[in-house]
Order: structure tokens, then C-alpha cells, then sequence
């Protein structure tokens, strides 16, 4: 039997959605340099064009991504106005708070939507390599250039590119982003001309860019560019009337993609999420519910919350401009003091409750009321196993 191994093949496609069936099946494509009008040429090499050109993937249903805030719903209305409009968007928000996810909606939203969708994340490639990945190179440019190579911009030709952290772009590339904005057009490293694209940029920072421009760190005239409208998606813990509805999105979603049958959380322990601080915003929830789904006991979930807590006793929210309650202040601090004795000495007696109030010189009735009050989850994980013990004999019998 004879085998035939194609190491390299020339082919010619009008434009991009031509090219995406070959693509599928695995063909590795690169740019070659020349082009006949819209008809663009590529050729089989090393470089993944599929690894750069991202897949929308699964979006989570809006009633979920948005939740009930008021902050969610302003932010909502803007995003789905500013979506037809081929303006840069930069959303604003600390880590884990869903600004890809915004990002991939604006692009599935927008005339580009068949387009393809390009992210930069900025911070995960080296500065001395982030220009070519950027920009692209000629053949020669530097040592190791063998041939040319299209850089992530030209790749988002009549799309989207989404540049993540543009904070972590160096001077040198600040410079160059703003003449793609200004002129849509930039140049390959070694090249001697410039090359045009259509390209609708959003940028997204968990930084505020302000500071950044104070202390030298970017460029002024870049972030007037790129704020032309803002998105900020508040963090987690300004939007607990949503926790309850993220819970049991990701809940059904792990359910299904592991193939589990973990039970709904108990209301005590929603409380309890409802109350953390969520310094890892929605993605550190995700992370919490994957690894109860996996794990399958609600005490998994308790105890990490418990040993984060230890680790940040009392962050309260401060709005320094305006009045402070010390008072108020006080009391939650108190309150949380508290909840956090109450919970040691709970893990202590191996959650029994009576020595608990034996233990604290309380009444069993005050420390029942005290458990719910601070919103503490009830050991259930022995309960139900003798639930389960008692289903099974009655079986038995």
C-alpha cells in the first residue's frame, strides 16, 4: 500500500468563508503575501490559523449574563446600541467578570458577525514577540524569519479584534495600535508599505487607564481612542440578587458536560454565597460550583468558603465620598467576628450543636438562631447519608 504524505500545498479562496471548510478539517493555513483583489492565497504550513481565529463557543443565556441589577441592565442596553456602530469599545471591569464574554457578544451582535472574531491576550505573550503576533513580519525581518507571516490584525480583517489587558502593551506597540485606529492601516514588521484593514477594535482592561496615564504607563491620546464608549461591568459582589441564578446556570451546565447528577444547593448555603465577598468575581463561583458538581457535597463548597474568609477577616465597602456610619461599620465587623467563632467552634465539635453551645455558654435555642442569622450552612452531609442509610433498609426490608 503506498502512502502519499503532502507536506505543502498552494491554494486560492474568495476571501475567508471559502476557506473555513478546508480549515475544519484540519488544514494549518497561513497568509501568502500576495492577493488578487478580494481573492486571497494561502498555503499550508506550521502556523495554526484556527488557534488565532476564535470560536464564539456557548453563550449563557441573557437573563443569566445580565442577571436583575440595574447596573447589568444599564450596561446591556449601551452594549446592544454601540454593537452596530464600527467604533472601538473598551470594557472596563476587575478579573472574572465576564468582559470576554461581553466582548464575544458585540462581535455576535454586530453587521461583522460572519467576520472572524480575534483575541489578544496581551499579558500572555511576550513583549518581544507581542509586535509580530500583532502586526505580522516579511520574510527576513529578523533571524528566524523564513517566511511571512499575517499578524492577528490582518487576521481580523472584516471582524473583530479583541485586544484583553491593553494595559500590558508596551509604548513602542501603543503607537502603532493608534495609527491602526486613526488610519486603519498599519505595517508588517520588515515591510516597506502599509497594509489596509477593516477592523472593529474592543479593548478590555481590569486596570483604571487614568493611573496608568498619570504614572507614564499609556498613552493619552491611545485611550481617547479606544474609550469612545465604556462598558464597566461591576464586580460580583454589587450584584448578589444574581448569585442565585449564576448558581443554577453553572450547576445545570456541569451537570451535563460531566455527566453528574449533583442536587440544587440547600437555601442556607445560597445565603452564605450571597454574603462572601467574591474577591474572584463570577469566575471564581464557576470554579466553586465545578468542583461541587465533581465532588458532589455542599461541605466542599463551605469549607473553601471558610478558608478564604480566614484569610481576609473583614473587607468592608467604603464609599469615601460620601457619609460614613462607623457605627453600622462596627456592627457588620461585629457580626462577622462573630459568625467566624461560631463556625470554628461548629468544625471544632465536628458540628455538634449542643456541645457548640455548651462550648460557647449559650443556650441550644440561641445558637440555633445565631447559626441562621449569620446565614452559617447546616451540616447536612451527615443527614442525608442517614437518609440514605434508612432508605436503603427500609429496600431491604
Amino acid at each position: 500500500m503506498q502512502v502519499i504524505v503532502v507536506t505543502r500545498i498552494s491554494m486560492v479562496f474568495k476571501g475567508l468563508k471559502e476557506a473555513l471548510p478546508v480549515m475544519a478539517l484540519g488544514v494549518q493555513l497561513s497568509w501568502v503575501q500576495q492577493e488578487w483583489g478580494d481573492a486571497m492565497a494561502f498555503q499550508t504550513a506550521n502556523n495554526s490559523f484556527s488557534s488565532l481565529v476564535q470560536s464564539l463557543g456557548e453563550f449563557p443565556p441573557e437573563s443569566v449574563v445580565f442577571g436583575s441589577s440595574d447596573a447589568m441592565q444599564t450596561l446591556r442596553a449601551r452594549m446592544n446600541k454601540v454593537a452596530s456602530a464600527n467604533v472601538p469599545v473598551l470594557i472596563h471591569g476587575e478579573s472574572g467578570t465576564g468582559k470576554d464574554i461581553i466582548a464575544r457578544m458585540i462581535h455576535a451582535l454586530s453587521p461583522w458577525k460572519t467576520g472572524p472574531f480575534v483575541k489578544v491576550n496581551c499579558p500572555a505573550i511576550p513583549g518581544t514577540l507581542l509586535e509580530s503576533e500583532l502586526f505580522g513580519y516579511e520574510k527576513g525581518a529578523f533571524t528566524g524569519a523564513y517566511g511571512s507571516k499575517p499578524g492577528r490584525v490582518e487576521l481580523a480583517h472584516r471582524g473583530t479584534l479583541f485586544l484583553d489587558e491593553i494595559s500590558e502593551l508596551d509604548l513602542a506597540l501603543q503607537s502603532k495600535l493608534l495609527q491602526l485606529l486613526q488610519d486603519g492601516q498599519f505595517c508588517r514588521i520588515g515591510a516597506q508599505e502599509d497594509k489596509k484593514v477593516e477592523v472593529r477594535v474592543v479593548c478590555a482592561t481590569n486596570r483604571q487607564l487614568e493611573t496608568e496615564i498619570e504614572t507614564g504607563t499609556f498613552r493619552r491620546d491611545l485611550f481617547y481612542r479606544i474609550n469612545v464608549v465604556n462598558l464597566h461591568l461591576p464586580p460580583l459582589r454589587e450584584r448578589r440578587g444574581d448569585i442565585e441564578s449564576l448558581v443554577s446556570y453553572f450547576l445545570e451546565y456541569y451537570n451535563r458536560k460531566f455527566n453528574c447528577r449533583a442536587r440544587s444547593l440547600s437555601s442556607e448555603l445560597i445565603a452564605v454565597l450571597q454574603k462572601y465577598h467574591w474577591p474572584g468575581n463570577i469566575r471564581e463561583l464557576e470554579n466553586l460550583m465545578k468542583r461541587y458538581v465533581i465532588l458532589g457535597s455542599e461541605d466542599v463548597i463551605s469549607n473553601d468558603l471558610m478558608e478564604r474568609s480566614d484569610q481576609e477577616f473583614f473587607n468592608p465597602e467604603i464609599n469615601v465620598d460620601g457619609p460614613i456610619s462607623l457605627k453600622k461599620l462596627t456592627r457588620q465587623a461585629t457580626r462577622e467576628l462573630e459568625r467566624k467563632i461560631i463556625l470554628k467552634v461548629l468544625q471544632a465539635h465536628h458540628w455538634n450543636r449542643k456541645q457548640a453551645a455548651r462550648a460557647l455558654n449559650i443556650s441550644y435555642r440561641a445558637l440555633l438562631y445565631k447559626i441562621r442569622d449569620a446565614g452559617l450552612p447546616p451540616n447536612r452531609a451527615v443527614r442525608r447519608a442517614a437518609e440514605a442509610a434508612a432508605g436503603s433498609s427500609v429496600a431491604a426490608d
